[in-house]
């Protein structure tokens, strides 16, 4: 079958034999993936280390084929997400086929789980991991599977929302609303009754797109001062930071600065900075820090229901398709994605 694999030349488009079943593993039709924008910079070393040699890709759409005597909650037919998170306990995960590990951040245990499940889903077939397959009811009946390749991000975006509790009739921020996982928040938190979202990040032309989808939301395009940026955010009940790297803080404390007494921040973004937080304030405010990685398969079902029913309508994502055929082609479009624009790899 044809695979992307990646080894210490880089990436390539591979003819490699189809998985082999084995124990507590399934064996998926890969029908669409995700190909995130930042995947250029996972291939070149720029977001972590991979086990290479390996299979790309984390997390596919997929029909399965065949199951291994101990896999129960699946069948072949099915259509699911593998969700490309495998978690051993006590904060060893593992996203296979990609970069990222859990709490742990590695160590003797993750190595092993990352020799085992080591392959992902950029492929023809995918042999996945038991652990990672969520069945989605109904879905050979959804009229493009490969829309539904951008369900990840809308589970890991959903979960980080959850952390602050229901959102009907509250106010929601999201930082990097620009982004894609931003931009997933932003269909989340509209979708389960959110009485504003407040959209903030600097494409402001990706900004007005987000206002065409309510009128519920509410844009703000970041002017790098804590203060201004805080006022023009705030005053919320939840804020979502979804930014990717950025030089400072700043923008991530103004979300802060604007949460109304009882109020969250939650944390799924790419910053990596510290952050100051005011022990008196904090306290005297009521307020909750969180944080939030990937998302478990309750989110996943709870999700999809959403999209499944109509509540949430995935037509508002620009969908762009390409194939394995031209690797580096397909990166250069994924790396230009946004938003509400995301690229599905439809082998």
């Amino acid at each position: 079958m044809r695979a992307w694999t990646v080894d210490a030349e880089g990436l390539r488009l591979s003819e490699v034999p189809e998985p082999a079943l084995r124990g507590g593993g399934v064996i998926v039709e890969v029908l669409a993936s995700h190909l995130p924008a930042y995947t250029k910079a996972v291939v070149t070393g720029g977001r972590g280390g991979l086990p290479l040699p390996l299979i790309l890709g984390p997390s596919c759409i997929g029909r399965v084929t065949a199951v291994a005597p101990d896999v129960f909650h699946v069948a072949p037919g099915d259509l699911v997400l593998d969700t490309a998170l495998l978690n051993a306990g006590d904060g060893d995960e593992i996203l296979v086929g990609w970069v990222g590990l859990g709490a742990s951040g590695g160590n003797e245990r993750t190595d092993r789980m990352r020799e085992v499940w080591r392959n992902g889903a950029f492929a023809e077939k995918a042999l996945c991991a038991k652990e990672t397959m969520v069945k989605l009811p109904g879905a050979e009946d959804y009229p493009d599977p490969a829309r539904l390749a951008f369900l990840p991000w809308l589970c890991v975006a959903a979960a980080g929302l959850h952390t602050a509790g229901p959102l009907a009739g509250r106010d929601v921020a999201v930082l990097g609303a620009t982004g894609q996982m931003g931009g997933a928040a932003v269909l989340l938190a509209l979708a389960e009754g959110a009485a504003t979202v407040t959209a903030v990040g600097r494409n402001q032309a990706a900004l007005d797109r987000l206002a065409e989808l309510d009128s519920r939301v509410r844009t703000h395009q970041l002017t790098g001062d804590r203060a201004t940026d805080a006022a023009a955010i705030g005053p919320v009940d939840v804020a979502l930071d979804a930014l990717g790297a950025t030089p400072t803080a700043d923008a991530t404390m103004a979300a802060y600065d604007s949460l109304r007494v009882r109020g969250t921040l939650v944390l799924v973004g790419g910053v990596r900075q510290d952050l100051t937080i005011p022990y008196g304030e904090f306290m005297h405010r009521r307020l909750t820090l969180r944080g939030s990685w990937m998302s478990d398969d309750e989110t996943v079902r709870t999700v999809w229901n959403l999209v499944r029913s109509g509540v949430l309508d995935l037509s508002a994502v620009e969908l762009l398709k390409t194939g394995l055929t031209d690797p580096d082609s397909a990166l250069d479009l994924a790396e230009r994605t946004s938003g509400l624009s995301f690229v599905a790899l439809v082998p």
